[in-house]
């Protein structure tokens, strides 16, 4: 099983974030754009985006993900594929009288439980 876990920054750090991407801005308007032109837009674009995602971190309920954690359950495909394989040979076993139905049962518990 596969599980994806989004985390976002703190409080803190998002209000930091955006009083720095403020300042960013302020320089963009005030000092990059006159000087550097279509440079400077770009620059200024890209600390407004990044003042507007550390706002909604800060004063949103919601917030934006900065990164994901995928958390996996450790067994690959084929091992859970093992199990109806599994399965069907203790039954085989069983069937062909070479288990108990108390071994049977005890043998399909275990490997039910392994999923």
């Amino acid at each position: 099983m596969r599980r994806n876990i989004k985390v976002r920054p703190g409080k803190t750090q998002s209000i930091m974030g955006f009083v720095v991407g403020l300042v960013f801005v302020g320089i963009g308007l005030f000092v990059v754009i006159p000087v550097f032109g279509p440079f400077g837009i770009f620059w200024t674009l890209i600390a407004v985006a990044i003042t507007v995602t550390n706002g909604i971190n800060a004063f949103g309920k919601k917030g934006v993900a900065s990164h994901e954690i995928v958390v996996e359950d450790g067994r690959s495909e084929e091992e859970r594929s093992s199990a109806e394989q599994r399965l069907e040979e203790a039954r085989n076993l069983y069937d062909r009288g070479l288990i108990t139905k108390e071994e049977y049962e005890a043998k399909r518990a275990e490997i039910l439980k392994d999923l």
